[in-house]
């Protein structure tokens, strides 16, 4: 009477995440999240909890409350807690909530009114990319557009 057909007692494997139609995907970490070593994601990651290590990742956001003891190598990067380590981005907004104490490169770099940082800022050379870029680059006076680097102050 309520018996099942044998087929239908065999275990199937768990669903597979699969990066949506236009092939991205992201990574969070949570607020409650401890990570002692490095990060390396091809995806974007969205970070909310502590990291005491390097990331390298495609784009990075980062949440107030977070923080960061290391160097983090993006892309794109999209700060708002505290940084202890270098930052190379190729473009970089720095929120008003962020505490950063060290050497930031970039090619775009927006930093909110009220934001800290506590290091030297280096344009970085052109066609250079974020994942090919030294720890300690030079600055640079080329241009992105017409000779000069970049800086955008937002209110």
């Amino acid at each position: 009477m309520f018996s099942k057909k044998p087929d239908e007692y065999s275990q199937s494997s768990p669903p597979v995440a699969r990066p949506s139609a236009g092939g991205s995907t992201f990574s969070v970490i949570g607020s409650d999240v401890v990570i002692r070593g490095d990060i390396e994601a091809t995806v974007d990651l969205h970070v909310d909890g502590r990291i005491e290590g390097d990331i390298k990742c495609a784009s990075l956001v980062q949440g107030e409350g977070s923080h960061v003891e290391g160097a983090i190598v993006a892309e794109t990067a999209r700060l708002a807690g505290s940084v202890s380590g270098s930052i190379t981005a190729r473009e970089l907004v720095v929120l008003r909530t962020a505490r950063i104490n060290g050497d930031v490169h970039y090619d775009a770099l927006t930093i909110e009114q009220g934001a800290e940082v506590e290091g030297r800022f280096a344009h970085r050379v052109p066609g250079r990319t974020a994942a090919t870029a030294p720890g300690a680059a030079k600055p640079a006076t080329a241009s992105l557009d017409d000779g000069e680097p970049k800086l955008t102050l937002a209110s």
